[in-house]
């Protein structure tokens, strides 16, 4: 295949697991996380493959910038760019920090969104180039407790449907999707920041029960969307229903996710 492909926040999850399929068809990797031991575990996982991983905080805009410029110097081309790194957050509004709302929004959508168009020049460059970026469930319905999140998803989601169109009406070589995955059995909930309010322990068991679907199957299910073009990828049977329930109710789906909360977060 010989395609260049970059993946954030390679260092577990799904971005570890799309690295391994990425690699399976073939794929040269540009892998990169903050997280040196994970990332370095990865590589370690992918000893037939021609890979080369790189420590990036993709809060950092200039880093990301300079990560580019270094990945097409050292590959040569890039074809294919998968922002995924993320992390999480749960906090009512009143209760949720400055400090924290600014640390989400960073990562979750300054990272995709600076990465998005510090690679474009060079997708655009190589005449068959893809950005993928990955958004959330909680980019297509609003949450009680993850208000950052949700603005940075919706923000995501937003962003990359118009530059999927741009991509289209100026007739570049630019593929665009969004990513929307459910529940995913990843590290995001161990590793997320609480309210000061927050049962940190149950939020996490909580979302342990409702994380249907594996990093592996994301992936498979994420680079078939790559494959298949697809402009909005959805992974996992609760993200179908999650969009379902979207397209038929509209804004009356919040008195459903007011329930749920109320049985489950404020309880």
């Amino acid at each position: 295949m010989n395609k260049v492909a970059v993946v954030t926040g390679a260092g577990s999850g799904i971005g570890r697991a799309l690295a391994k399929a990425l690699a399976a068809r073939g794929c040269r990797l540009a892998l990169s996380d903050v997280n040196g031991i994970g990332l370095a575990e990865t590589v370690a996982g992918l000893k037939e493959a021609d890979v080369r991983s790189y420590h990036l905080d993709v809060s950092d805009r200039d880093a990301i910038y300079a990560h580019a410029e270094a990945v097409a110097a050292d590959f040569g081309q890039i074809n294919l760019v998968i922002n995924n790194a993320g992390v999480a957050l749960s906090a009512s509004i009143r209760e949720m920090t400055d400090e924290d709302f600014k640390w989400v929004m960073d990562i979750d959508f300054w990272g995709v969104a600076h990465g998005s168009r510090a690679f474009l020049p060079h997708l655009i460059a190589s005449g068959d180039g893809h950005v993928v970026n990955v958004s959330s469930v909680f980019g297509l319905i609003g949450v009680p407790k993850q208000s950052a999140y949700n603005a940075a998803k919706f923000a995501v989601r937003g962003f990359t449907e118009a530059l999927r169109q741009e991509m289209k009406l100026e007739e570049q070589p630019v593929a665009v999707s969004c990513v929307h995955p459910g529940g995913i059995r990843t590290n995001i909930a161990n590793a997320a920041r609480m309210g000061r309010s927050e049962n940190a322990a149950a939020q996490r068991k909580g979302f342990d029960k409702m994380a249907m679907t594996t990093p592996e199957k994301a992936a498979a299910i994420i680079v078939k969307g790559i494959l298949k073009d697809e402009s909005r990828i959805l992974v996992g049977p609760d993200a179908w229903g999650i969009e379902a329930i979207n397209r038929l109710l509209g804004a009356a789906y919040q008195p459903l996710v007011e329930r749920f909360s109320r049985k489950n977060l404020y309880r």
